[in-house]
C-alpha cells in the first residue's frame, strides 16, 4: 500500500517585517508561517526540506536541510504542524516554493510539494 500523497496540505501566509527591512539598504525581511495539515489516518515524520527562493530580479537560491526550524515534527492522523520561519530579499517582491521529504508510519518516504507563495512589501504590484 502506498501513502495517499494528497492527504497532505500545506497553507503558506507571508508577512513583511517592515521593523527589521532597511529599503535605503535593499534589505526586505519576511516571515512565513506553514501549516502542514495530514488528513490521513497514518502518522507521518517530516525529514527535510528544500526550498526554492528567487527575488524580483530572478536571482535563485536554494536552502536544502534537515527538518524545519530545528525540528523532525511527526504530524499524527488528522492534525496540523505549524511553524514560523523567515527570509532577506534584496527586492520588495519574492517567491518561495519547495518539498518536503517525508515518512509515513510505514516507513515509506514521499516528497510533498510545497505550492508557489509571493512574499511582497504592501503596495507593491509586482
Amino acid at each position: 500500500m502506498s501513502f495517499p500523497i494528497d492527504s497532505i496540505k500545506i497553507k503558506v501566509e507571508s508577512h513583511f517585517l517592515a521593523q527589521q527591512s532597511s529599503l535605503l539598504e535593499g534589505k526586505y525581511v519576511f516571515s512565513y508561517t506553514v501549516t502542514i495539515v495530514n488528513l490521513s489516518d497514518i502518522n507521518v515524520t517530516l525529514k527535510s526540506r528544500h526550498w526554492i527562493i528567487t527575488d524580483a530580479n530572478g536571482a535563485e537560491s536554494q536552502v536544502k536541510g534537515p527538518g524545519v526550524v530545528g525540528e523532525t515534527p511527526t504530524i499524527a492522523p488528522n492534525n496540523a504542524y505549524q511553524y514560523t520561519s523567515g527570509t532577506v530579499f534584496e527586492t520588495p517582491v519574492g517567491f518561495m516554493h519547495g518539498r518536503y521529504t517525508m515518512e509515513s508510519g510505514l516507513g515509506e518516504t514521499f516528497e510533498a510539494s510545497i505550492p508557489s507563495f509571493r512574499l511582497a512589501m504592501p503596495g507593491v504590484m509586482q
